[in-house]
């Protein structure tokens, strides 16, 4: 009896390890969360909807970014929606913004995105703009959702004159 027992409990085990779901990849799951959420601030972004756009970004004073435009930094979600804004309002008609050599490494409730943005559009006086930037979101996990911490988007800088290079391409 105590054979039979053994193969039988055996078998079972055998059985019910068969249909044991393979264990989901916790950072490939969050980093298609981050995906989806970069994707909806690109559309938010082209459509020039600031509410949109900050749907992303930690609430309150737990976010802080630093842009390319003054001041030097931006502290609180309140004073990037501002920002958003005021960058939106430069903007005659739609903008376009492709993301291009995008890198997200993401580590437990962590996460790091950084890529090149390029920022097409007309500006109030006609002006077309055409500008690439180099962008990096510093993503947390709180109460169990992905939110950007932190932003900072820059462009390279000429030593000898001071100013902004902002014709540069990949």
């Amino acid at each position: 009896m105590g054979g039979r027992l053994f193969i039988v409990c055996a078998a079972g085990l055998l059985v019910t390890g068969c249909f044991k779901q393979k264990p989901v990849d916790q950072n490939a799951e969050s980093a298609k969360q981050i995906h989806q959420l970069l994707a909806n601030w690109s559309k938010a972004f082209a459509a020039k909807d600031a509410n949109a756009v900050m749907a992303m970004y930690a609430p309150g004073s737990a976010f802080t970014a630093y842009d390319i435009v003054p001041p030097l930094q931006f502290k609180g979600f309140d004073a990037y929606k501002k920002d958003y804004a005021d960058f939106f309002a430069q903007f005659d008609g739609p903008i376009r913004v492709e993301i291009a050599d995008e890198h997200l490494e993401v580590s437990g409730d962590l996460a790091t995105d950084y890529a090149l943005e390029h920022i097409t559009g007309k500006l109030k006086d006609g002006k077309p703009a055409d500008v690439w930037l180099r962008a990096t979101s510093v993503f947390k996990r709180i109460n169990g959702k992905w939110l950007d911490i932190h932003d900072h988007v820059s462009v390279p800088a000429d030593m000898a004159t001071g100013k902004a290079a902002l014709d540069l391409k990949p």
